[in-house]
């Protein structure tokens, strides 16, 4: 029991710390529906200021370049509207069926040191 005597000493429990006061464990507390609500204001906020930008830069332009613009986003309009039409194996298909019609010129060559 000699062994025993040598480990009474030890604290039991948690290390206390000089100048530390006691006020306990405090957890951090989740940020929850605020940081929602702010980033929906600030998105609000992004967007008119972006509205009043392009506002702003509509009425600096002429009217040749403010046509220029319409049609832009028409074609940009139809382009993504084409891209949308289409699946994934739609396009693969068609890009197959465009290769098939290549000439063999187009193909690549077989590399390999033994024939």
């Amino acid at each position: 029991m000699g062994s025993m005597d040598a480990y009474e000493q030890v604290q039991k429990g948690p290390l206390k710390l000089k100048g530390v006061t006691e006020l306990g464990v405090t957890k951090w507390k989740k940020k929850k529906d605020t940081d929602k609500a702010k980033l929906l204001e600030t998105m609000g906020k992004i967007q008119k200021n972006q509205e009043e930008e392009l506002r702003r830069h509509l009425d600096k332009l002429t009217p040749a370049q403010e046509a220029f613009e319409k049609v832009q986003e028409m074609r940009q309009m139809e382009r993504i509207l084409k891209k949308a039409s289409k699946t994934h194996k739609q396009r693969v298909e068609d890009f197959n069926r465009h290769l098939d019609t290549l000439t063999e010129h187009y193909d690549i060559p077989k590399v390999s040191w033994s024939k």
